[in-house]
């Protein structure tokens, strides 16, 4: 036995009791259906296209900073550790975790937000119900359905990585209406916890942005190592065990030893959380987990106060930063500019999104999905395209 990979647990989800997907398909001799999801996944168009889509800088400003790209490549990476130690399926861990930002606009969340105001009287905006949307409807590769046709597993882990949808209140009618208009015909259980590997995906997503947005805010000169270490002592613990091991270590070393052990840090204190967690709930079955009424994968509570003290930091010091605020009102000039335009001439569109429905809302959401669906730099020149002159 790998040393290193605990054995299936019986609370981990198996493949040969998928609960299937909605069209019909013959099973693969070679792989299981997690497999086949994480595959499609990787080869979908959307998931392509996330490499021109940024989380705080836009893509022209530097080509080493995190895309959506490689940001959901770190997180699948993080999520197949944790799921190893925790004797989960890697395969549908790994599938949630690459198809977490599929829907995610240009702009990161400053797109999402200028969407959101834009379709604020047909039906809204939410990356979430995009990446949904997405995955079992825009993407048309196959000769006889639209979408993927991934499984209900991984639909369940996409959809409610973060929590049940239907509950404290919350209605299927308060929901995004991508989400209504899909459990109508695929029921994805709402109102229950998902499978232990999207609740892995899910916090695997927080350590890989916490750390990458570390190593890129100094990149970018947002703040100081002397700074961030001044006000986060996760940091400061980090930063000192590094010099204590190798004294007089480059500062841009150093920074990647200390990312490198903090995300070492993060996954074990999830790892232990979880499997205390776990203990306690003693769940035989990947239903248990779903009935179970709480989270069973999740940071200490000591971990999500250090964390909370790094974000505060992130958001005074490099969030709410006078260049990316002047980028972000870049973009939400050009995303406003681009739908008004398209709502009010939609002959402009390129011809695979007109239509000749007069609907007003299906109108609305095809201009949605074209605009959610550009890369930064496309977005750019798409703007450029419509509104100089000279070109």
């Amino acid at each position: 036995m790998n040393p290193w990979e605990a054995p299936r647990a019986a609370y981990a989800s198996d493949p040969t009791r998928s609960r299937g997907r909605l069209h019909k398909e013959a099973e693969s001799a070679h792989r299981t259906p997690f497999e086949r999801d994480r595959d499609r996944i990787v080869h979908a168009s959307a998931f392509r296209r996330l490499k021109g889509k940024t989380q705080v800088f836009v893509a022209h400003e530097g080509d080493h900073y995190r895309t959506r790209l490689t940001h959901s490549l770190e997180v699948a990476q993080i999520t197949r550790a944790g799921a190893r130690r925790l004797g989960l399926d890697g395969d549908l861990a790994e599938a949630c975790a690459l198809a977490h930002d599929i829907g995610h606009p240009p702009f990161g969340h400053t797109g999402e937000d200028v969407l959101d105001a834009c379709m604020v009287n047909f039906g809204g905006f939410d990356h979430n119900a995009q990446t949904l949307r997405v995955l079992t409807k825009l993407e048309r590769r196959y000769p006889t359905f639209d979408g993927l046709n991934l499984s209900w597993e991984t639909l369940e882990g996409v959809v409610k990585h973060n929590g049940p949808l239907i509950r404290d209140g919350v209605g299927l009618g308060d929901l995004p209406v991508a989400i209504q208009e899909y459990v109508a015909t695929h029921d994805l259980d709402l109102q229950s916890w998902p499978g232990l590997e999207a609740q892995a995906a899910a916090h695997a997503d927080d350590i890989a942005y916490n750390n990458h947005d570390i190593d890129d805010g100094l990149r970018a000169g947002l703040f100081t190592l002397d700074e961030l270490r001044e006000s986060v002592p996760l940091i400061a613990g980090a930063a000192a065990g590094v010099e204590r091991d190798y004294p007089g270590l480059e500062e841009d070393r150093l920074v990647a030893e200390m990312v490198r052990r903090l995300i070492g840090d993060w996954i074990r204190d999830l790892v232990e959380e979880s499997k205390r967690r776990i203990g306690e709930a003693a769940p035989r079955s990947v239903e248990d987990v779903r009935a179970s009424g709480r989270p069973l994968v999740s940071f200490s509570a000591e971990m999500i106060e250090l964390q909370a003290s790094l974000r505060r930091f992130l958001m005074q010091r490099m969030y709410r930063h006078w260049r990316v605020n002047r980028s972000r009102s870049q973009a939400k000039r050009i995303l406003k500019e681009l739908f008004a335009l398209f709502l009010a001439e939609p002959e402009t569109l390129p011809p695979g999104w007109r239509s000749n429905d007069d609907d007003a809302h299906r109108t609305a959401r095809r201009i949605c999905d074209y605009i959610a669906g550009m890369t930064d730099d496309y977005a750019i020149e798409e703007h450029k395209r419509l509104f100089s002159l000279d070109r």
